[in-house]
């Protein structure tokens, strides 16, 4: 799995999932890339934090200083606080849930839950849409 900072040509900033560079490259040009905020498909890769090793292989991306962090910080808070309460909670069906939507065999509702690595790399494989649910410490952060 690799994270791209990606950036629309609205200028809004997001990060996506990828299988691979690779997978990045052809659903770019496939047209399936496209900005949360605005929908543009219009998206190219951005400037990247480096990643931090936790341990072994494992990698994290991390920010800091940027001056609207806090500002960020609870907008990430209140769009969890939406999801949360506006959507079904599918637990670790969530993969499963999620492509029935996708490809029209469930009504289309919003939905939160868990999954594992090799589950969103599948999704992101059949071209399912979502995006990671930040979960923020309320301090310290």
């Amino acid at each position: 799995m690799i994270t791209y900072a990606l950036l629309c040509d609205n200028q809004h900033r997001f990060d996506a999932w990828f299988r691979s560079a690779e997978a990045f490259d052809e659903q770019l040009a496939r047209g399936i890339v496209s900005c949360p905020v605005c929908a543009s498909i219009r998206v190219e890769k951005a400037l990247m934090a480096p990643a931090v090793a936790r341990s072994g292989s494992d990698k994290v991306t991390v920010s800091s200083g940027h001056p609207q962090q806090a500002e960020i910080r609870e907008l990430l808070r209140a769009m969890r606080r939406k999801v949360v309460s506006e959507a079904d909670y599918v637990g670790d069906r969530f993969a499963e849930e999620a492509r029935k939507i996708h490809f029209r065999e469930a009504d289309a509702r919003g939905i939160y839950g868990e999954a594992t690595r090799d589950e969103v790399a599948g999704l992101i494989d059949d071209g399912v849409d979502f995006l990671p649910l930040p979960n923020l410490p309320d301090e310290h952060n």
